[in-house]
């Protein structure tokens, strides 16, 4: 909708997990280079922990689309699965036939994994939002971490999820598991404004900008400030930003637009909650209500006589 008044080939703060419009700071490389290493080096259990919007599952898609033709990748992003649940779609997704009982697949996997193994091939199962695995599941998933030759795991396993995963580790129960992790890394939200800015700058190249300083400087202080530098709600408060600006015909976004979106979003700076919204605030906002919505959408297609 707002992308040709601001110049730009496509929208560049969706809220899906686009690869390519990964942006590494220092904790996204450090959390690829232990990735990479753990998969090339045959490390076994990997964990990758983050807060809600930090880029886990952009991080995964990125590293999976790089990696060669040598690699299985199982990747599983549902984790509410009972454990036949689990061996069926693990089945599925490494190919593993002609099996009806849980021994009879354990029996098939171990003879996939070892062909494969010898012949230099590497397979990896990948499960995203691991928080959420059952007790039972994580049980089997330790069971098949003890596929292995003398020298190498022959099933590489990356467990990635929000920082609850940590405790679910330290359960007493699961110590076996815990002890089977090899490498274990933690995706970090942006650290200051700069980054921020470099971020915002960042997506806005990849989605063909005319130009770069759509965000005023006190704009993108407040976004830091709102956010605290979470990548998927820096996304959601430059896109309604966007649309805000392109409603008012802005060509710049002002800290005043971030303040109306923050406000209506609920995602005001912590020490600013719950303070008094003046009456010149409310008029705005509307546009974040689904009638403003509907309406802006109908001027911007030619279906409603509203005009900006």
């Amino acid at each position: 909708m707002y992308a040709e008044f601001y110049g730009l080939k496509e929208l560049p703060f969706a809220l899906t997990p686009d690869p390519r419009f990964i942006y590494f700071t220092p904790s996204h490389t450090e959390v690829m280079a232990n990735l990479h290493y753990g998969i090339e080096s045959g490390k076994g259990l990997v964990v990758v922990t983050g807060e809600v919007g930090t880029g886990k599952t952009t991080i995964l898609r990125w590293m999976m689309q790089r990696l060669d033709r040598s690699v299985l990748v199982a990747y599983i992003f549902n984790p509410r699965l009972s454990v036949p649940e689990f061996y069926q779609h693990l089945a599925s997704l490494l190919d593993v036939q002609n099996w009806e009982t849980k021994p009879e697949f354990l029996v098939a996997l171990g003879q996939a994994l070892e062909s494969r193994h010898s012949r230099g091939l590497r397979t990896v199962l990948i499960i995203d939002e691991a928080q959420g695995l059952s007790p039972n599941v994580l049980e089997e998933i330790r069971l098949l971490s003890n596929f292995e030759s003398d020298t190498a795991k022959q099933l590489q396993i990356v467990l990635t999820g929000q920082p609850e995963l940590r405790d679910v580790l330290n359960n007493p129960n699961l110590r076996q598991l815990k002890q089977r992790v090899s490498l274990r890394c933690v995706i970090k939200a942006l650290p200051n404004v700069d980054e921020t800015d470099r971020y915002i700058t960042s997506r806005l190249l990849v989605s063909g900008a005319e130009r770069t300083d759509l965000f005023s400087p006190g704009a993108v202080d407040y976004i830091y400030r709102c956010t605290e530098g979470i990548p998927r709600n820096i996304n959601n408060i430059c896109d309604n930003a966007l649309l805000a600006g392109y409603a008012a015909g802005e060509l710049t976004i002002s800290r005043a637009i971030i303040e109306e979106v923050a406000e209506s979003f609920d995602m005001l700076p912590r020490m600013e909650r719950g303070m008094p919204v003046g009456e010149e605030k409310e008029m705005p906002a509307r546009i974040f209500s689904s009638a403003g919505r509907a309406e802006l959408w109908a001027a911007g297609n030619g279906t409603g006589d509203s005009t900006n």
